[in-house]
């Protein structure tokens, strides 16, 4: 089985603070979609942030990530358990789950062996939704173009392998199941300078670049930035946000 990759324990409390959430669309057009509300299961589920949404619909969540230090930081309800386990080999049990969901995190997965504990797991009628969001997007101009000579160049050959799926949607990703069309959705908001700084510094890729060069790289985009976005400034962010969607039985 492909080994472990835990690039976020060392800063899951930025994590947790910085990254996106899904857009509430995405869930309404997933419970759409959902025809059973017993029990769902997030798998590579960080800091819980999709396992808290999915505990509002459904009377049983369970949450796993392989990182105890993501799971020490995850967003705490009564209908969740996580559990500190391999998404390739859950504790749960045989057909017991009606919705398996991965978000910003399928691609770190042994696939073969992911999809093998899915169909384990899941019940008739059962869907596995995996999704990803790609780079934001700020002003259409300077800004998005300094982010993409970031993002490709600058820290560009510091992302692990599997990051060419994240940049392909999934979509070069084989799945044995039906899959049912989906839109594309996305994130938006407005961030502060601070804010997008932030969520910069939880990229793996800034992660082994400071560990490779001993220093920051988002410092030197920080002044770059200056010009363009003042630090007292909020601006409109967009992610645009991939899913594909699985019945699984």
């Amino acid at each position: 089985m492909k080994a472990i990759k835990d690039n976020f324990s060392a800063g899951s409390a930025n994590y947790a603070a910085f990254r996106p959430e899904s857009p509430r669309e995405l869930y309404d057009f997933l419970l759409k979609e959902a025809g059973t509300f017993g029990t769902a299961w997030d798998a590579g589920t960080g800091s819980g942030q999709a396992a808290a949404v999915l505990a509002a619909h459904f009377p049983r969540v369970y949450a796993t990530d392989v990182s105890a230090e993501q799971l020490a930081h995850a967003v705490q309800h009564p209908r969740i358990t996580y559990r500190q386990e391999r998404a390739e080999q859950s504790s749960l049990l045989p057909e017991s789950v009606d919705l398996v969901t991965v978000a910003q995190a399928f691609h770190w997965f042994d696939f073969g062996a992911f999809f093998a504990e899915v169909t384990r797991v899941t019940r008739p009628g059962a869907l596995l939704a995996v999704w990803t969001y790609s780079l934001l997007r700020v002003d259409g101009g300077v800004i998005d173009e300094l982010l993409k000579n970031f993002y490709q160049h600058t820290v560009g050959p510091y992302w692990d392998a599997e990051r060419r799926h994240v940049d392909q949607g999934y979509r070069d990703i084989t799945v044995p199941f039906p899959e049912i069309e989906t839109p594309v959705f996305h994130i938006q908001g407005r961030w502060t300078q601070a804010e997008l700084l932030g969520y910069l510094r939880t990229w793996s890729a800034v992660k082994h670049y400071q560990l490779s060069e001993g220093e920051d790289p988002v410092t030197a985009l920080a002044e770059k930035l200056q010009s363009y976005w003042p630090q007292t400034a909020a601006r409109d962010i967009d992610f645009p946000v991939l899913m594909r969607l699985f019945r699984v039985k």
